[in-house]
Parts: structure tokens; sequence; C-alpha cells
């Protein structure tokens, strides 16, 4: 797999036609949790994540952002979209009404991450996002596009995931960035600062996956 180099991702061109309503419903001074992933299917592994963010960072909102299709991942065993956007629907409403679940990226005709929280910050001026993501992605987050930008464009907080715990934190981008790591006591104060900032979040770990789910529903 190749790597991409640390400097900065041109920016795109910004939505395409069409794709101005973008549903989120979001205020300025709102703090906001951006949960992006292919959900294929969501699980309850999901869910926690979700739910540790927005109780730990103090959120008013989650979104799920389910990607048409991570560049990262084959799409041979990709469901189709309507497919996982009900699933994280089902998902995100175990944990409560804060949860909204979004195909902004489609809309937006966006396929890079990074294009995409431009996108969504230039949308809603004076919301407080944070970036979220479970350890597992901060392992190989070196390998996304532009993820030094993503770094330098909003707080993210990373949440434990199982069977990534040490990788994810001697990983490249948890070093490069460790002068900017805040404590995960200070949590609560990570939508409101400038980025780059980060934190690593523990929780009583859930063990579901993406993946064992796939293989389950294979051989069954």
């Amino acid at each position: 797999m190749s790597f991409f180099h640390a400097g900065p991702a041109p920016k795109g061109s910004g939505l395409r036609r069409g794709a101005l309503r973008d549903g989120l419903d979001l205020a300025p001074g709102m703090k906001v949790g951006l949960f992006g992933g292919s959900f294929n299917p969501a699980h309850d592994g999901h869910a926690h994540v979700a739910a540790t963010a927005l109780q730990r960072l103090d959120l008013d909102r989650v979104v799920w952002l389910v990607s048409p299709q991570n560049p990262l991942k084959s799409g041979h065993e990709t469901a189709p979209l309507a497919e996982r956007m009900a699933s994280a629907r089902a998902e995100a409403a175990s944990v409560g009404p804060a949860m909204i679940v979004s195909d902004f990226e489609t809309r937006a005709g966006t396929r890079w991450t990074v294009d995409t929280l431009r996108a969504i910050v230039a949308r809603h001026p004076g919301v407080h996002f944070v970036w979220l993501m479970g350890s597992d992605n901060l392992a190989g987050f070196h390998r996304w596009r532009g993820w030094t930008d993503i770094m330098r464009l909003m707080p993210v907080a990373v949440i434990a995931r199982p069977g990534s715990l040490l990788d994810s934190r001697t990983a490249p981008a948890a070093a490069r960035f460790a002068r900017y790591r805040i404590p995960a006591a200070q949590a609560g104060l990570l939508p409101n600062l400038e980025a780059p900032a980060w934190t690593y979040l523990t929780a009583p770990l859930n063990h579901r996956s993406s993946t064992a789910i796939r293989a389950t529903r294979a051989a069954g």
C-alpha cells in the first residue's frame, strides 16, 4: 500500500451542483463530533465509540458520515450505500437523539476524508467540530491522503478499540503530533481548542467488528 506524503493535500473544487442541502441542521456554537466510516455494516462497536465521544467530549451532536466507498479498501465486499445507511441509523438510534446519520460525502461528491471535512467546515461556520476515530484507524492514519491537514483542520479524538491499543499509541501520527495531545481528563475542553489538538480516550472495550460480522455472514 502506498503512503501519502505529509505535505498539504490540494484543495478540491468544492461542492458539486445540486449538493447544497446537507440535512445536518447544525447551529453556530454547537460542539459536533464527525464520525466517518464505511459502516459495512454498522454495529454496537461503532455505537460504543460514538457514545463515548458524546459523553467524554461533552458534544451536542455526533454525525455518522457514511462513506460511499473507502478509497483505501476494496469495493467488492462493500454493501450498497442504502443498506449501510440503514444499519448506521439502527445503531445510532440505540445511542439517542444526538446522533445524525448522513450521506454528506455522496451529496458533496468528495472522495477523500480531508476534502469532506473541508466542505463541512465551509458549510457550517461557527460550529466546533471534532474528528472522531477508533484507535484502529489511528494506527494507519498516516496512510490517509492529507492526514496532517486533517490534524490541523479540527481537533481529533481517538477512542480505544480492541487489538490496536499498542499500535495506535506508537503510530507515526501520534508521534508527529505528540506535543499537541491533551490528557483524557481534559477531553471536555477539546471541541473548543484550536487545532492541532487531540486526545486518546480509553473506555470498556467493545470487541465487535465489521470484518468479523461479514466473515460470519459469508460462512453462514
